[in-house]
């Protein structure tokens, strides 16, 4: 019995002892583990071959140990102890390698892997640090908008569940905020909790704005520790409306205009660069010492030459913040004397002048039946080429749509003119007769002959051009005629007549005939000389050829002797 109960004894003595023996060489060792991981915790012991079981402990923070898993290396079961916050947690290895799923942060404790012989107790011990990352920071409660020269709170920084706890740091425009007195206020606060033992970090942070913040971004970080060493967070960014007063007050004129001229509407704006800006002003009018009081704008219609001037607006509440504006309101006038439809008769003087009055100089162009004329017509004696449609125009080439036009329709009227002429055909067989009118409204012609002659054909007009035209017809009188040419308008009846002689033209026509009988007979006698020569030539021509012929006999003889003389001679 002694010798079975002393082994026993002297392990139970081991297990009680407070200090236990550790391997040389061991020291402390720490596993960092991620919240919700499996926490891995190697034993860090050789096994001795005379083991006999191994034990897993942590330590109260007052030191006592609390079991959780045994292993025996001689019946290869597993035990585990009756902990709730380890139950369904816990796994040991045949190395002994303890195992903790679920990571929490009670986990984090000093624990102990003791292996057991017969005659002694080997401890490695292992501390337990677990992380958890936080949330990704957010600026909440953020003001609706900050103004200058004023303290306010811009928002809070806010990063949950994170252990341990870590630091917000604020930003503008991605620089690190430090606190100022009386411009940058930050206030940090964490809470822990007691159920998760996860903190949340809040960051309240009171800023004096400038212009200078104007779309300027906000930003926060979170710096926490892991597993793996310091991490940063960042939040998103956050443009605060920064609200700042009016220094300067602008005056404009819609729409946009190089000119303005009568009848016109304008509008006038008047701006504020405050934000947010002015919604009320004062308008004032030129020569007009209280203002109008308006939204920004001020429309004026129909504006007459009396708008031009100065043009000012204010603020309603601040007076001496104004602005102005110099407005001229450009006009052109026109008079045509005389103008409309005006009638004169010929050689009349008519004096015509077109008068203008304009803001700036004005061009004037004259025209006459839609041809330009090179100046401006002046009529100290009318002529039926005078008449026409005359338009005197002028517009301001700087002022779109400003022109004005006048026109005068100008009639020049005449009692009728008569010159009558005469031409004689060359043959002296016919005359062309003509009578030239002259007048306006165009005269009606109406020709009459006294008298006996033929007409040889009617009466042909020529275009009626600037109050003239003629009719002309052509007669072959067999003894004098009056030829009468009746001209006539509403102003006037005008007659003229030409007397046209048949004498001269009998005589040429007998000189005509004795001429010709003269030919006649001549051509005749002609004829009878020329029959009485040819009749006496052919008679000469016969009696000649007998001659001819009695001499040519003749020689030939006279040759045949002669040869023949030559013959006899030695």
């Amino acid at each position: 019995m002694e010798s079975t109960a002393a082994p026993s004894c002297r392990l139970l003595f081991c297990l009680l002892i407070s200090a236990a023996v550790l391997r040389p060489g061991l020291g402390w060792y720490t596993v960092n583990s991620a919240y919700g991981d499996t926490i891995i915790m190697p034993c860090r012991l050789d096994v001795p071959q005379n083991l006999m079981f191994g034990k897993w402990k942590y330590e109260k923070p007052d030191g006592s140990p609390v079991f959780i898993a045994f292993r025996s290396s001689t019946k290869k079961s597993v035990q585990y102890d009756d902990v709730p916050e380890y139950k369904d947690r816990l796994s040991l290895s045949e190395n002994y390698t303890l195992a903790i799923s679920n990571a929490r942060i009670s986990d984090e404790k000093r624990f102990v892997c003791m292996l057991v012989t017969e005659d002694n107790v080997f401890e490695a011990p292992t501390i337990v640090r677990v992380f958890k990352q936080p949330s990704k920071p957010e600026i909440v409660n953020k003001a609706p908008f900050l103004e200058t020269e004023q303290l306010k709170k811009l928002g809070d920084c806010i990063s949950e569940d994170s252990y341990p706890d870590g630091n917000i740091t604020w930003y503008r425009s991605g620089k690190v905020l430090q606190p100022l007195d009386g411009a940058v206020v930050i206030i940090f606060t964490k809470q822990m909790d007691p159920v998760t033992q996860l903190y949340t970090m809040t960051s309240s942070l009171e800023y004096k704005t400038t212009k200078a913040d104007v779309q300027v971004p906000f930003t926060c970080s979170v710096t926490y520790y892991g597993p793996t060493g310091q991490k940063t967070i960042h939040s998103e960014q956050a443009v605060f409306d920064i609200y700042y007063p009016t220094e300067q007050v602008t005056i404009q004129v819609l729409p946009p205009k190089t000119a303005i001229k009568e009848g016109d509407n304008i509008t006038l704006k008047c701006l504020g660069n405050g934000n947010p800006p002015p919604e009320e002003f004062f308008f004032y009018l030129p020569g007009q010492l209280e203002g109008i009081r308006s939204s920004n704008t001020y429309t004026l219609t129909d504006v007459r030459r009396n708008a031009t001037g100065d043009y000012k607006c204010s603020l309603t509440d601040k007076k001496s913040m104004i602005a102005s504006t110099a407005i001229t309101v450009h006009y052109l006038d026109l008079s045509l004397n005389p103008s409309g439809e005006v009638t004169k008769q010929i050689g009349d003087t008519l004096p015509v002048s077109c008068t203008i009055s304009a803001s700036r100089n004005a061009t004037v162009v004259w025209t006459k039946d839609n041809i330009r004329l090179r100046s401006s017509p002046s009529f100290s004696s009318l002529h039926y080429q005078d008449a026409g449609n005359y338009v005197c125009e002028t517009a301001l080439q700087e002022v779109e749509g400003l022109k004005k036009r006048e026109s005068l329709t100008l009639i020049v009227e005449g009692k009728p003119q008569i010159k009558m002429t005469k031409k004689t055909d060359p043959s002296g067989l016919s005359k062309t007769i003509i009578c030239h009118v002259e007048g306006f409204p165009k005269p009606a012609i109406q020709w009459t002959i006294t008298g006996s002659g033929s007409v040889i054909n009617q009466a042909k007009e020529s275009p009626y051009i600037n109050g003239r035209y003629y009719s002309k017809i052509i007669i072959s009188p067999e003894e004098n005629v009056t030829l009468t040419c009746t001209a006539e308008n509403q102003l006037e009846r005008t007659v003229n007549s030409l007397n046209v002689s048949a004498n001269e033209n009998r005589e040429k026509v007998n000189d005509q005939a004795k001429l010709i009988v003269g030919i006649v007979v001549g051509l005749l006698l002609a004829a009878l000389v020329a029959g009485v020569v040819y009749w006496l030539y052919m008679k000469k021509s016969k009696t000649a050829s007998k001659h001819v012929n009695k001499d040519l006999g003749n020689t030939e003889e006279n040759k045949k002797l002669e040869e023949n003389n030559h013959k006899t001679e030695p």
